[in-house]
């Protein structure tokens, strides 16, 4: 499994500390170092069965200083892809992403579902 995040994230560290309390083996990646390129965000998406909406950190700086807020709607699911990869900061996080699922954001009970 592939655990992306942001270390100094505090939901990235609670999930962390939430996958090694149950024993899961995963990989770390530094979202702000290694951004998920367009290829595997489209991957991930299509793994996930979300809205695209839900791999976005609306929460994120980046997201308000662009003001995707009001853009996003009248973007295309391409160029919403190609804006997600140019920015790491910019995507959801933590993702975990395994061989049939991707999870973007912890949820406690999702990944309890998934990882059951």
């Amino acid at each position: 499994m592939l655990f992306v995040c942001y270390p100094k994230c505090t939901t990235c560290q609670k999930a962390q500390k939430w996958l090694d309390a149950r024993g899961v083996a995963y990989e770390v990646r530094n979202i702000k170092e290694q951004n998920p390129t367009e290829d595997e965000l489209r991957a991930w998406h299509k793994r996930s069965g979300l809205p695209l909406k839900r791999f976005f950190n609306t929460s994120g700086l980046v997201y308000k200083e662009l003001g995707l807020k009001d853009k996003l709607p009248a973007m295309s699911e391409d160029e919403q892809f190609a804006l997600l990869a140019t920015d790491g900061m910019l995507v959801k996080r933590p993702l975990l992403i395994g061989e049939n699922f991707a999870l973007p954001g912890f949820k406690e009970a999702e990944w309890e579902s998934v990882l059951r």
